[in-house]
């Protein structure tokens, strides 16, 4: 049986890969928080990644799930011998999977461009993570890019990534978003903010800015946050208190069933828009809602189905390019003992 490493990281990403997971019955799986190798990994162990889906708080929210789905953990992919991986970033591609076929899944929504994006696309011998997820899809060291419509195709492609290698096929939490309207959060009829973790990715957040934006969308309806799960809660519940005393704020539970039960939504730089949109919903967002609907993931309710078939057609041309090798090689050099 063929052995495929699925490297995951926060809990949407992991999620998503477990989707892909049980659409690949005939792998034999194991699965990693996002990882990392060399002077960086010395420091994530020096704990200053926290910010990050290699910090060891995101790292352990996707291990209690692995764990509490039951799904084998191979920590870094060190037992080796795998046949495919099949990883949620780019960012980073750590050594041990630079021979492997790999298949990258978007996440979602992109950092915003700024001048980080347009040095690292001027000075490439820069990591890519200097720029955020605005880099995504740049390495070139994977075989495949599963991304979540057309609109994201061209977008990546637009930034650098390589056409023939972008494969839309959907995001698996993000293509069937009606499904959040069956749902038990027992709230109906406010004003969800979905907030970011910008201040804590060392990005300008406005903050009191923001929360006066949110009272004037709500204009009197109930106001009701959805705290980022990477966000200072504590720091953030005494900033809503002062700013929108009454409103309710929530650090866990599922966004996507509070977006289903709202009237309108506001976001910052998540990819919570998304479902609000495909939901019909009234959405506010730092970004422009007409660039939003044109990257909307496909509502296809297959994209766990898709990305798990360019899976095994990346493995399958690796496998055959193998095999020609040997005749490419043997050809060659009959060729050159005749010319010789």
């Amino acid at each position: 049986m063929s052995r495929i490493l699925f490297i995951c990281g926060s809990l949407n990403q992991t999620t998503q890969m477990h989707q892909v997971a049980r659409e690949l019955p005939e792998f034999e799986p194991a699965f990693t928080p996002y990882y990392c190798d060399g002077l960086l990994e010395l420091t994530r162990r020096a704990g200053l990644l926290e910010f990050t889906i290699l910090g060891e708080k995101l790292r352990a929210r996707c291990l209690a799930y692995l764990r509490r789905e039951g799904l084998p953990i191979d920590l870094g992919g060190r037992a080796g011998r795998y046949d495919l991986a099949i990883t949620c970033s780019d960012l980073l591609v750590p050594r041990n999977l630079r021979q492997l076929p790999l298949v990258v899944l978007q996440e979602g929504i992109l950092d915003p461009l700024d001048w980080t994006f347009w040095l690292q696309r001027r000075l490439p011998f820069l990591p890519r993570w200097l720029a955020g997820t605005a880099t995504t899809g740049l390495s070139g060291r994977y075989d495949r890019f599963c991304v979540a419509s057309e609109g994201y195709r061209d977008l990546f492609v637009g930034n650098g990534a390589p056409r023939d290698r972008v494969v839309v096929t959907g995001i698996p939490n993000f293509d069937d978003c009606a499904r959040y309207l069956e749902n038990d959060f027992p709230h109906r009829g406010y004003v969800l903010v979905c907030t970011s973790d910008a201040r804590e990715t060392f990005k300008r957040d406005a903050r009191a800015a923001f929360l006066q934006h949110c009272r004037e969308v709500a204009a009197g309806r109930p106001l009701v946050f959805k705290l980022h799960p990477n966000e200072n809660a504590a720091r953030a519940r005494a900033e809503i208190a002062r700013a929108c005393p009454g409103a309710l704020v929530f650090a866990e539970g599922s966004a996507e069933h509070m977006i289903a039960n709202a009237d309108a939504l506001v976001t910052q730089y998540s990819s919570t828009a998304f479902v609000g949109l495909a939901l019909g919903k009234e959405v506010h967002s730092y970004y422009s809602l007409d660039e939003l609907r044109r990257l909307l993931p496909e509502q296809n309710r297959r994209a766990a189905r898709n990305v798990a078939e360019v899976c095994r057609q990346a493995l399958a041309e690796r496998v055959a390019a193998a095999q020609v090798r040997p005749e490419v090689i043997r050809a060659e050099t009959v060729q050159g003992e005749v010319s010789g």
